[in-house]
């Protein structure tokens, strides 16, 4: 039965003595030219914002320009019995951290900044600290993030989308509409950037959601002058779109960028990787649990206006009609992204059914790295024609220009950090202060203080950093405990993509709230919950995994 809306949603206008606004509705955002035109990090005058928030935004990023030079001058100066390079690296990256919460300069152009500091500081010489610049990882997401441009460009990305709307009963209903979104989103998004998923799937939603209210405003349940973007299925909806990312991204390995760089950490740490295959294994459990997760609470705590809906099935086949059949693009595009994706899970495979000790492991592995194997199946776009008359190619390269090198070098920086607070003993010497601290002696203490750490800081930083700054840390506080840190550190690998309240947390909840669907309050309240919840289903179910797969002996 359909419910009536709440007074906060179905309020009219009030019609007092103010000035009546003359202007028209908001131009709708171009989400491709965004997109494809790589601006996730936006200054204020790229945003369309309320007067209070940009009061907010120009405060906070104001308030960054000098603390965070008074930060690192005031920790540089402090009479600290810890060598004096590691003493200023964590200025630096005391200050560095400032900038990523505070953003008076884009969040990578703060990372390059410590990085400069580092290297002028004396901490270490430049060739050593850019040395991860070229690091497997960077191609590997340059390679991803180049395929993700072609299945935007192309349009390939989005008609997966609509194939699964139009699944049989997925229309019928709203709850199945979010659970089936929240699903593509995840799906996609565990091998496509979590940023790029939700940007293409916004129109999608908002096309769905405008059907929904229309039909609330036609059966009287929603008054006529009703407020469309302050539904509480509109909200279900977009945070559905924006927590399935975080979910979905850590399926894999390539899913989000702290998947990579926790990996490589452990690897250097333990001298186990973690094959792409035994991470899907390992990771599958906790996101299908936290996916449920989130379709029950979001539903309970946003329950939509009305249950059964219609026209939303007849919306996505004119959709599907328009987009017509397969084009020469979309399957080149398939083709490189198949081609990618089979030898992303070969190795994988291969460790399974000979082991990771085998020769034949050894052989393939080697030969089919992850950054070869992505920069390869980009390449294949710059193959395979689309007129070969024309000499008409799949993508160009000023399509590959304008994937997001803002991450990539957030990414490059986040890893040379981590480098830098394993090289410098500042990890160790952090690490060893917090076991004596805290008292921290069991596996259990440890992964849970590590769990907590990595989400306190993925609120307010990106996940890329709060990996690159936790990971580092936990591993010498596991080996002074003398415990295996394999668990601690994956766990606080995974704990770094579960920063659900704010929209500064990830890109992608900052695009859900920058659609004007998701109240602040609204995205606090749903991110904690999962905040909590996310944290007790690593804590209860990655050990368990983990021994199953027989992963961290």
């Amino acid at each position: 039965m359909a419910t009536t809306s709440d007074s906060s949603d179905t309020a009219p206008a009030k019609t007092d003595t103010a000035p009546a606004k003359t202007d028209t509705a908001p131009a709708r955002t171009d989400v491709d030219r965004a997109l494809l035109g790589g601006g996730t990090y936006r200054s204020l005058g790229e945003q369309r914002l309320s007067p209070a928030e940009e009061r907010f935004e120009r405060g906070r990023r104001t308030t960054g320009l000098w603390l965070a030079p008074l930060v690192s001058v005031i920790f540089l100066a402090l009479p600290l019995d810890m060598p004096g390079n590691q003493q200023t690296l964590a200025g630096i990256l005391l200050g560095v951290i400032v900038l990523w919460v505070t953003e008076p300069v884009p969040i990578p152009i703060g990372g390059l900044l410590g990085v400069a500091a580092v290297v002028v500081l004396g901490v270490a010489p430049a060739d050593d600290v850019l040395g991860p610049f070229g690091s497997s990882t960077v191609f590997t997401f340059i390679g991803a993030f180049i395929l993700a441009q072609a299945m935007l460009k192309h349009g390939l990305a989005r008609r997966f989308a609509f194939r699964m709307l139009s699944l049989p009963g997925v229309g019928r209903t709203t709850g199945r509409v979010v659970v089936t979104f929240g699903l593509i989103t995840a799906l996609l998004s565990a091998f496509v950037s979590n940023t790029a998923t939700v940007a293409m799937l916004l129109p999608t939603a908002l096309g769905i959601l405008a059907v929904i209210a229309k039909l609330l405003q036609e059966r009287g349940i929603a008054k006529a002058d009703f407020d469309p973007t302050r539904l509480r299925v509109g909200v279900a909806l977009m945070l559905m779109l924006a927590y399935g990312a975080s979910v979905g991204g850590l399926l894999t390995p390539v899913g989000t960028p702290p998947n990579l760089i926790g990996r490589d950490l452990i690897a250097e740490a333990t001298g186990e990787r973690i094959s792409f295959a035994e991470w899907m294994a390992v990771a599958f459990p906790i996101c299908a649990l936290m996916f449920v997760a989130l379709a029950v609470v979001l539903l309970l705590l946003n329950k939509p206006e009305i249950r059964r809906i219609d026209g939303v099935a007849e919306y996505v086949a004119a959709e599907r009609a328009q987009l017509g059949r397969l084009s020469r693009a979309e399957r080149n595009t398939l083709v490189a992204f198949t081609v990618t994706v089979v030898l992303w899970i070969t190795p994988g495979v291969v460790a399974l059914i000979w082991g990771s000790d085998s020769g034949q492991y050894e052989w393939i592995g080697g030969r089919l790295d992850e950054g070869i194997v992505a920069v390869f199946g980009a390449s294949l776009l710059f193959l395979l024609p689309t007129d070969w008359q024309s000499r008409s190619f799949t993508l160009t390269w000023s399509d590959a220009a304008r994937i997001d090198w803002g991450t990539i070098l957030l990414f490059g920086t986040g890893i040379i950090f981590g480098a830098l607070l394993e090289g410098s003993g500042l990890a160790k010497t952090i690490g060893d202060g917090s076991a004596d601290l805290f008292g921290l002696s069991s596996t259990f203490a440890i992964t849970a203080f590590a769990v907590l750490l990595a989400i306190v800081i993925s609120e307010t930083t990106s996940n890329t950093a709060s990996a690159a700054v936790v990971v580092p840390i936990i591993i010498p506080v596991a080996v002074a405990a003398g415990i295996n840190p394999f668990v601690p550190a994956l766990a606080a690998t995974f704990a770094a993509s579960f920063g659900f309240m704010l929209p500064v947390s990830t890109p992608q909840n900052a695009i859900v709230y920058g659609s004007g669907v998701v109240p602040i309050t609204k995205m606090i309240r749903s991110g904690f919950s999962f905040d909590i919840l996310g944290a007790i289903l690593i804590l209860l179910i990655l050990p368990l995994m983990i021994a199953l797969v027989g992963l961290g002996s």
